[in-house]
């Protein structure tokens, strides 16, 4: 069995889709996204949220979208460095660091407006020895206890709802999962006990809070691969791929955790410099068209994708090109 917390949303490879229209019924959503040819108020994006048919919320266009066309950006609710490139991203928004770094309390800042940023999580995360919980997520390779932990944070300095994920769909965790957690929620738990976190301000922080905020991150959390911009960031990519690390972190979604999956998807996520997301149309868009995106790595054959999907997202795809068997 694949170990569940391996599983992220991956940047698809591929491209070249056609969707037919579906019915749907649209729901109350509205967002905007950076307009870089006006210099006014941005424009609202080019989609709405509604029902599918069969995969229950999905993304739409309101419009024609053209091949390579920007769709909209999104800031992560929640982010985190992979406990490997901590001290060489910045600690909140995920850059890559140069020489001008803000220095906290042994990690790193790309600016000062991240290091104020982070203020939200680190002043009390700085308050507690973390050293067992990340030994813990490192030996056992886990990264989505780090996420929870930002968001407890959060929580308890008072900038983030305790019911902030909500939204989101969950996993469903087997109980052998669920025992698996016990360890994560007891470091957790003691290092905030041991800070001097009172137990009011702790009240939410429950077992039950802890498992069901991990089982909607570990199907909506997002992998991110910054794109390569030098010749020297292509050298460290690829090495970072031998070794199977090519993420500088993970990060959590509203609207593009709406987006559902396809093998052969018209859209994709990419990273340039640092955790902001941009979706893109990997090909024409035809208005009312839904919009997916691919979950996983494209490339893998019909059956290992299929396992990776129940496996890590639990449903067997039936797209297009799955039903073609390819």
């Amino acid at each position: 069995m694949f170990p569940f917390v391996r599983y992220s949303r991956y940047l698809s490879r591929f491209k070249t889709p056609h969707f037919p229209r579906s019915q749907h019924s649209t729901l109350p959503f509205s967002t905007t996204t950076e307009d870089y040819n006006k210099p006014s108020r941005p424009d609202p994006p080019p989609i709405r949220v509604a029902l599918t048919e069969s995969a229950g919320r999905g993304v739409f266009s309101t419009r024609k979208i053209g091949a390579g066309d920007l769709i909209h950006t999104a800031k992560p609710i929640l982010a985190h460095p992979s406990l490997s490139t901590i001290n060489t991203v910045c600690y909140f928004c995920l850059k890559k660091l140069t020489s001008t770094e803000f220095h906290g309390k042994g990690v790193a800042f790309c600016s000062q407006e991240c290091k104020e940023k982070a203020k939200v999580f680190y002043e009390v995360e700085t308050k507690a020895d973390w050293l067992a919980f990340d030994d813990y997520c490192r030996n056992k390779g886990l990264k989505y206890p780090l996420l929870v932990k930002r968001l407890a944070c959060m929580v308890i300095s008072g900038a983030a709802s305790a019911e902030s994920l909500d939204i989101l769909q969950p996993s469903n965790l087997s109980h052998e999962m669920v025992l698996e957690m016990e360890e994560g929620y007891g470091l957790l738990k003691s290092g905030f006990a041991m800070a001097n976190i009172s137990d009011e301000q702790m009240a939410f922080l429950t077992k039950e809070w802890y498992n069901s905020v991990l089982a909607r991150i570990r199907i909506n959390a997002f992998r991110i691969e910054l794109a390569v911009g030098s010749y020297e960031d292509l050298l460290s990519s690829a090495a970072a791929c031998i070794e199977a690390e090519a993420a500088v972190g993970n990060a959590v979604y509203m609207l593009p955790s709406l987006y559902n999956h396809d093998c052969d998807p018209n859209a994709h996520i990419v990273w340039i410099d640092n955790a902001d997301a941009q979706l893109k149309a990997l090909c024409d868009v035809e208005a009312d068209e839904e919009l997916r995106i691919c979950y996983i790595d494209a490339s893998m054959d019909h059956d290992a994708r299929q396992s990776f999907l129940l496996q890590g997202f639990g449903f067997k795809c039936n797209c297009l090109r799955c039903l073609s068997g390819d």
